[in-house]
């Protein structure tokens, strides 16, 4: 392209660029001033918001939504530790500014997704006895501005103190957020856990239906019956709105035999495109809804300060900095359950490490830095150009890849490639994408499984082969 018509296309973009962000500003800062003002007409609401809100934009949170406290004693009492995370930029009155309510250091929330238990009506005190069908550990971090989400396998197998080896998911069935919590931070290297979350799955649909539906990638043709669970799910693949029912469909369908590593790649697009729903300026006028139809299924051990706080700092983050990883581990064929998740150590260093400031365990110093040459490389066609597949195969073994090999195309066309970080090795996934010279990294799990990185080829790469 010319350089005079590059310059005239940069001087037509930027000034939209300007605006676009200058709009995000002044929707936060009416979001701040709308719940301020509703705090005397409406406490209740104003609670409700401020929860909703929490979720919302806190970590744009889980498929289920919230946020919680950490603790080193593990109680259920509201404050888990008495080490708080807030600052105040000045001693003025408490309503007097809600934007001065800050996090003064990184935060780390455990979500949970509750399947209760049968029969439990939404408001039953046993609501949230039940299993965790999901759990995420999230970072908050104000010293780089970002929010890191870790899924947690439910089938991952860990040991619970009386129990011994079992799926952690029934952590919360015998010991609640106290035990859950514990669980967790033991098994992630005593990463501390300062807040928790729970919510009923129940309000997954809720929250979709709420926002309008949610626009999301269905990459294959899912049709499912299950009688026995009253379960029917058909969903064309393609670009899809979908509903709070097709939502929780997209969520809960499996077809291969990776145990629950699929659904947790699905339940990483759904946030995204949750997180997206969440953070534009046309929820305002609906947040009101949202949060009445949202505190029946919440229970946190948030303070309405740490709330406010959380406001402040979610909707401050770019949605560049917002990262999601998957536990490292494995299915193993040998074991008597095949969804049962072994997890990996090394891995597990490296990934708390590199996301939560966590060492490993003893004292042991991380484990050396594969070449990156050694590493599974899954290469994925999503250029629309049917022969692209092979020639990036051919252009990376020639520069010394030892393990690339080809996927199935990915269904939709894009036009910039992405590196893929499907096991959370951020350094490795950059370190590739400045070898080939274009592209984005994407801190996701969603790629190729059995990777440790997937490149998804777009249109760009025309141009470089």
């Amino acid at each position: 392209m010319a350089k005079g018509a590059e310059a005239h296309i940069r001087a037509k973009i930027q000034p939209v660029a300007v605006q676009a962000k200058r709009q995000a500003r002044e929707a936060k800062q009416h979001l701040l001033l709308m719940l301020w003002s509703m705090r005397k007409r409406n406490p209740l609401l104003f609670w409700g918001s401020i929860v909703t809100m929490s979720m919302a934009f806190g970590a744009s949170v889980a498929l289920f939504t919230p946020i919680w406290p950490n603790s080193n004693t593990f109680n259920q009492e509201r404050q888990f530790t008495g080490q708080g995370f807030i600052k105040r930029r000045s001693p003025v009155d408490f309503w007097a500014d809600v934007s001065q309510y800050q996090i003064s250091r990184p935060v780390n929330i455990l979500l949970m997704g509750i399947d209760p238990p049968e029969n439990t009506a939404n408001n039953a005190s046993g609501v949230f006895a039940g299993s965790s069908d999901t759990m995420l550990l999230v970072r908050l971090d104000p010293t780089n501005q970002s929010i890191k989400v870790l899924s947690i396998p439910k089938d991952s197998q860990v040991v619970i103190p009386e129990i011994g080896l079992e799926k952690i998911s029934l952590a919360n069935v015998n010991g609640g957020p106290a035990l859950a919590a514990r669980v967790v931070s033991r098994t992630l290297n005593n990463v501390p856990i300062d807040r928790y979350v729970r919510i009923t799955t129940n309000a997954f649909e809720e929250l979709i239906n709420a926002l309008g539906g949610v626009e999301v990638f269905v990459p294959q043709q899912m049709s499912y019956i299950d009688a026995t669970q009253q379960l029917e799910i058909n969903l064309a693949a393609g670009w899809q709105t979908l509903d709070g029912d097709q939502a929780q469909q997209f969520a809960r369908f499996r077809n291969s035999n990776v145990g629950d590593l699929e659904r947790l790649q699905r339940q990483q697009m759904l946030l995204k495109a949750i997180r997206d729903r969440l953070t534009s300026p046309t929820v305002l006028p609906i947040l009101p809804k949202l949060a009445r139809s949202m505190q029946s299924y919440i229970d946190s051990n948030l303070s309405l300060i740490e709330m406010l706080a959380l406001v402040n700092f979610g909707i401050t983050v770019e949605p560049q900095n917002f990262q999601m990883v998957l536990v490292p581990g494995s299915l193993s064929p040998l074991s008597l359950d095949p969804s049962s998740y072994w997890l990996d150590g090394i891995g597990i260093n490296r990934v708390m490490s590199e996301y939560f400031d966590v060492k490993p365990l003893g004292g042991m110093q991380a484990s050396h830095r594969r070449s990156l040459t050694s590493l599974k490389i899954a290469v994925q066609n999503a250029s629309g150009d049917p022969s692209l597949s092979d020639r990036v195969t051919k252009y990376l073994r020639e520069r010394g890849f030892e393990r690339v090999y080809t996927v199935s195309d990915w269904l939709d066309s894009q036009r910039q490639t992405q590196v893929v970080a499907q096991q959370g090795n951020l350094t490795a996934a950059t370190d590739l994408q400045q070898i080939l010279g274009l592209g984005i990294v994407e801190p996701t799990a969603t790629g190729n499984l059995d990777s440790h990185l997937t490149i998804r080829i777009g249109q760009d790469w025309t141009q470089q082969l």
